[in-house]
């Protein structure tokens, strides 16, 4: 499971060094795309494709449905840490994601989010009042 916040900077050849307690489950491959609110999304290869055998549930006939899968599809990219664990980020994820050096990397459970950290800085702060007055409504059996 992906948990926690970190804080790694982006080097001038577009790589991170991936957090330390993240290296283990990615040692063998991951796979970044596209993520919602502009950040790029890592899943472990084997969770990779689990998402996408579930994509593959979704109807052919639903455009939303197709739009989304080519979308995030499109821009995903396969990639293998070095031994420092450093894993390059594709110039079209970093344009995507507007990364600039400072970085936010961020467990979220079954995959890690990379975000630029001034726009991570502001998504949290806007989100964090909302999360206080979260109901059970929103997440069903949690409270």
């Amino acid at each position: 499971m992906f948990l926690g916040t970190h804080s790694p900077r982006l080097d001038e050849k577009g790589r991170l060094i991936l957090p330390a307690k993240f290296r283990e489950e990615l040692a063998d491959g991951l796979v970044l795309t596209r993520g919602q609110e502009r950040c790029i999304y890592v899943f472990s290869q084997k969770e990779f494709e689990r998402v996408h055998e579930q994509m593959q549930q979704a109807p052919i006939s639903s455009r939303q449905a197709r739009d989304y899968i080519r979308v995030f599809l499109s821009g995903a990219s396969d990639e293998i840490p070095d031994k420092q664990g450093r894993v390059t980020i594709p110039s079209a994820l970093r344009a995507y994601a507007g990364l600039d050096r400072e970085l936010a990397v961020i467990g979220a459970g079954t995959r890690a989010e990379i975000w630029d950290a001034s726009a991570w800085n502001a998504y949290l702060e806007e989100k964090e009042a909302a999360f206080s007055e979260t109901d059970e409504d929103a997440i069903p059996g949690i409270f």
